[in-house]
């Protein structure tokens, strides 16, 4: 019996076909080149990690990791974020290093999915990580920096909503006291963006009215800068008033680099990456059902490693943008060089100066094309130098 090949892939993971893997390597390269030009460095990790170190910190959910082990029976993980194994680098490799880093990276993390439903297992992300900086500038540069990225690769209808993880604990914190249950729970609403189902959750509070009352009216912290009034009288104490303080700061920074028309504000904005500690941001583009990227301010990450160093970064969803992108061109910039039998010399020495001038050419004799029209379509341009064959086809 012969045996059946199994066609089917792992859960959550996906084959990138020759057009999204053009279009990726693409936004890949424009995204790239915008990070350097702030004056970033590219750097590369393992994509496997111990679990006690790059796991256990990198605020993913442990059944989300992918785990094995390896020959001297220590755990490792498929990193699930870039984040973390950079930390990590920061705190050893480079702790001797001229602060601030500017580091960048680029590459594929992993984090298991227990159904599909249209959620990736491995997806790659371009991003960057300022360290060594706590003060609002490093938080509007890294904002900007995405903001211009993004703009670099043609995306130009985007928003950057930008939030303050210490305005809302502090601000839950002075309502409810130490119930962290209550909290946490009511956190998740939030995070989730049901705001239907937090609403529902304070009136079936035991507390005050006037307690339940606040709890409702956060959720009219959004909008533009006319919200940082309404945010200060709703604070209940002063770490909300300096969270506030450091949104209107971080806002005329962003003036500054004048890419205000992209910032949306919204106090109820949380991460499931639970060691942001300030400023932190979600960008969207319209028709994108999920996330295009994200990042924010992450002070308790590095001393995990034993460095005490502040740090702010982002990270971009290359596949969302691509898909954001929406390009639907099949064009990918090749030549076609077709012949027979007669001019296959010929074609050899024509394909050859193009590439010499760095132009991707495919030699294709004219008796191996099913369909001569179909394979002139799918590039830019050919040379046909059979018998009859014309010139140049456009």
């Amino acid at each position: 019996m012969v045996k059946r090949l199994m066609f089917e892939k792992p859960l959550g993971m996906r084959d990138t076909l020759p057009f999204f893997y053009n279009q990726k390597s693409k936004a890949r390269q424009q995204l790239s080149n915008a990070i350097l030009s702030f004056g970033y460095s590219f750097m590369d990790t393992p994509i496997m990690e111990y679990h006690e170190t790059v796991g256990k910190v990198s605020a993913t959910l442990d059944q989300q990791l992918f785990k094995l082990l390896d020959q001297q029976g220590h755990t490792l993980v498929l990193r699930p974020d870039m984040t973390a194994p950079i930390a990590r680098v920061a705190a050893s490799q480079l702790k001797d290093a001229e602060f601030p880093l500017r580091l960048a990276y680029e590459g594929p993390v992993f984090r298991a999915q227990q159904t599909e439903g249209g959620k990736p297992a491995q997806f790659e992300q371009v991003g960057t990580e300022l360290i060594g900086d706590h003060s609002s500038y490093g938080d509007a540069e890294v904002i900007a920096l995405l903001v211009e990225s993004l703009k670099q690769t043609g995306l130009d209808d985007f928003v950057i909503t930008v939030g303050h993880i210490g305005y809302v604990k502090a601000f839950f914190t002075d309502l409810l006291g130490d119930d962290e249950d209550t909290i946490e729970y009511l956190l998740s609403y939030l995070y989730r963006k049901n705001y239907v189902g937090y609403r529902e959750a304070v009136k079936e509070l035991s507390a005050p009215e006037d307690k339940k009352d606040a709890l409702l009216q956060l959720l009219a912290l959004k909008g533009g800068e006319e919200i940082f009034e309404s945010s200060r009288s709703l604070a209940r104490n002063q770490a909300c008033m300096q969270a506030v303080n450091e949104l209107k700061q971080l806002y005329r920074l962003l003036q500054q680099y004048e890419v205000e028309k992209y910032i949306h504000f919204d106090l109820n904005l949380i991460s499931h990456m639970d060691y942001y500690t300030g400023i932190l941001f979600e960008g969207y583009a319209p028709n994108l059902g999920a996330l295009l990227c994200n990042g924010g301010r992450y002070d308790t990450l590095l001393p995990s490693f034993q460095l005490s160093a502040s740090a702010t970064g982002f990270a971009v969803h290359l596949e969302r943008l691509v898909e954001a992108l929406n390009e639907q061109e099949s064009d990918d910039g090749r030549i076609g060089v077709i012949v027979d039998d007669d001019s296959y010399g010929q074609g050899m020495k024509e394909a050859k100066r193009y590439r010499e001038d760095g132009q991707a050419v495919l030699l294709q004799h004219v008796d191996q094309i099913p369909d001569l029209a179909a394979f002139k379509a799918e590039l830019s341009e050919t040379i046909d130098l059979t018998k009859g064959g014309g010139e140049r086809d456009e």
